[in-house]
């Protein structure tokens, strides 16, 4: 019997061999070969602070991991909204993404409560020192969901940004606020205490407030800036409302396909990334208030009666968020490291 090969013409030999690499590339993809390559997702602005040090750490990732590793950010939400990338992650579209409180909690809820517990924190000091605690065992719960945390960031407090002027709890009652879509327990308390919450995708708040869909946006100054939210909400709420957050994980399933010193250089580079971010993120708050200010931005900061009414809206939110937007443990435990934290202080 003659051999396969034989009978065949040597163009037609090797169109099949040409074939048979394609096939075999395209299998081996995100699925197979997924060690060697890192695609990374994010909101975060091309060219910004945290864009660059993604690009970092592909840089020191890739000189580890050696020849053929490949690392690709993308920027700006081009891959859709947060709950979209973990969604990603899971089904190996992404291999990992810097994402805030919103996209985590999707794949470990606990996390929620260093972001959406309002007036909570009255310091960067106190975000650090609860954070600090509780990361271990976040960091756990990831892993046994198949996530590797690497860094952790934040990017400023959130403050309200509106088209009309707003300084108490009832000037809002009449605003139509953004909400993260994902996010439907945070818009039935809204909506339980005589908010109109919109839900949409981070992308969607520009032309939603430019043509009156939304009125107000609840963001960080860095990003007001960056997105030019504040030039049709030209009115910004002086209220350190809670921090946004965030961190960068990448799946278990890319990390163990890694080699030993890429996980080295991958984890060093995370550590390095986030202490850059956490500290920069925080300068620009004051620096992006400024810079809104000498274009026409009105800060308005509340007097302390009036903050007396929003710290009275966070005692009657803090029952509806325990157990529904935060597990009850770990509301439990933030509530006494902060007890902790400030009977040291004094």
């Amino acid at each position: 019997m003659h051999k396969i090969g034989e009978r065949l013409s040597p163009h037609l030999v090797s169109l099949i061999g040409l074939l048979l690499g394609l096939l075999i590339g395209f299998f081996a993809g995100p699925g197979h070969a997924a060690g060697n390559q890192l695609r990374i997702g994010t909101l975060a602005p091309k060219n910004s602070l945290y864009h660059r040090q993604l690009l970092e750490v592909g840089e020191a990732w890739r000189a580890a991991q050696g020849e053929g590793a490949k690392y690709v950010v993308y920027p700006d939400g081009s891959q859709g909204g947060e709950t979209d990338m973990a969604r990603r992650m899971r089904i190996g579209q992404l291999q990992g993404a810097l994402l805030s409180v919103v996209g985590l909690r999707e794949i470990e809820p606990s996390i929620a409560a260093l972001q959406n517990m309002p007036l909570l924190f009255r310091s960067w000091d106190e975000v650090d020192y609860v954070r600090e605690k509780l990361r271990p065992g976040i960091e756990k719960k990831f892993a046994d969901k198949g996530f590797v945390v690497l860094a952790w960031g934040d990017a400023g407090w959130v403050r309200f940004f509106s088209k009309d002027p707003a300084v108490r709890p009832d000037d809002y009652r009449k605003m139509k606020f953004f909400a993260w879509a994902g996010e439907a327990e945070q818009q039935d308390i809204m909506k339980s205490l005589g908010y109109t919450p919109v839900p949409l995708e981070t992308s969607d708040i520009l032309p939603s407030i430019q043509t009156g869909m939304i009125t107000a946006v609840p963001a960080t100054p860095y990003f007001a800036l960056a997105s030019q939210i504040y030039a049709t909400a030209p009115h910004m709420l002086d209220i350190n409302w809670a921090p946004i957050v965030g961190a960068l994980v990448v799946t278990r399933k890319a990390w163990d396909e890694m080699s030993p010193a890429a996980q080295d250089a991958l984890k060093a580079a995370g550590a390095k990334a986030g202490l850059t971010m956490r500290t920069k993120a925080r300068q620009e708050v004051d620096e992006a208030v400024e810079a809104m200010k000498k274009r026409g931005l009105q800060v308005h900061k509340p007097t302390p009666e009036q903050m007396k009414e929003w710290n009275e809206l966070a005692d009657k939110l803090y029952p509806r968020i325990r157990g529904k937007m935060v597990p009850a443990d770990t509301f439990d435990e933030v509530m006494r490291l902060l007890k902790d934290y400030r009977a040291g202080k004094r």
